[in-house]
């Protein structure tokens, strides 16, 4: 009877770590930042007049989210190889053997797939626009890795997260809502997808000299660390400028209360002296503070817009 308990137990702990495994792969850290351009979308269209179809703000949500996993898990898989020695980021499961190269992408191709799927769903409420931009962002989740040239191994990646996690996500979640855009909705969408941007930043300028050594071409090694924080900088504060300048068009994106987004400035501000002082691992810190902030933003700004 012991043993069987015994044979039991470590069933569930085997269990246990590799859902531990598929969940370090997956980064559920970073995910928000396929949250927040849906949920700021979707808040846009209330603002504008739009009767809200919560199934479809579900099914967007969804998708995006598993477009970002899906990114992610090929990411993993991808760099299987480049990132087994040397790795100051948070490990990958592919290089330290909890899960094979195999396993990870079969996964990826999983949650391409049951995005694709409820894409099409998505297609039927909001026609051609997101049809494009549905296979432009499953084509941009599988070349970000993968590919003869893929888009991680360039200085793209950043113009890569600000138009597909910011302004693809925000206007097209717009557009499933009020079958129009706006330039609120644009707005928005650079709102959101400069801090993004910022966190791919992060993550590059903590791996310049393992990219280097790999034969990678980012943003952070083609302008140099001191730029690439001046870059931070600007992609974390822009946002500000953007809720609170009186634009026509913009300036009403932030409703009644646009107080509420600048409460995150300090913090922000913090942020950037953090990653002026960063060096190696500590930059792992700043990563997930900006992916913190990034949602933070998102969330108040449509708090304020639901005033």
């Amino acid at each position: 009877m012991n043993g069987a308990m015994d044979a039991f137990l470590r069933q569930i702990d085997v269990m246990r770590l590799r859902l531990q495994a598929w969940m370090m792969a997956a980064r559920p850290r970073t995910l928000t930042i396929a949250v927040s351009p849906v949920i700021v979308g979707t808040t846009l269209a209330w603002r504008d007049g739009a009767r809200i179809d919560l199934a479809v703000f579900a099914a967007a949500l969804i998708a995006a989210v598993l477009i970002q996993a899906g990114t992610n898990l090929h990411n993993d898989a991808a760099d299987a190889d480049a990132e087994a020695t040397g790795r100051i980021g948070p490990l990958r499961v592919t290089a330290e053997g909890l899960l094979s190269a195999e396993q990870v992408r079969r996964a990826a191709y999983g949650c391409f797939l049951l995005a694709f799927l409820i894409g099409i769903w998505l297609v039927a409420k909001g026609g051609v626009p997101i049809l494009v931009i549905g296979l432009l962002s499953l084509a941009a989740g599988l070349a970000y890795s993968g590919g003869p040239w893929p888009i991680s191994h360039t200085p793209l990646g950043e113009v890569f997260v600000i138009i597909f996690f910011g302004l693809f996500g925000v206007a097209g979640s717009y557009w499933l809502q009020m079958h129009a855009l706006s330039a609120a909705a644009l707005a928005g969408g650079l709102v959101v997808g400069l801090p993004a941007a910022a966190i791919l930043l992060v993550n590059n300028t903590r791996d310049m000299l393992q990219d280097m050594a790999a034969g990678r071409r980012t943003l952070a090694i083609v302008i140099g660390r001191f730029h690439a924080g001046l870059l931070y900088a600007a992609l974390l504060l822009i946002p500000y400028v953007i809720v609170l300048a009186p634009w026509p068009g913009f300036h009403t994106m932030s409703g009644r209360m646009p107080w509420l987004v600048p409460l995150t400035l300090p913090y922000a501000l913090w942020l950037v002296w953090s990653f002026f002082k960063a060096s190696g691992p500590r930059f792992n810190l700043v990563l997930f503070n900006t992916a913190k902030l990034q949602f933070a933003i998102a969330a108040l700004l449509c708090l304020a817009l639901v005033q």
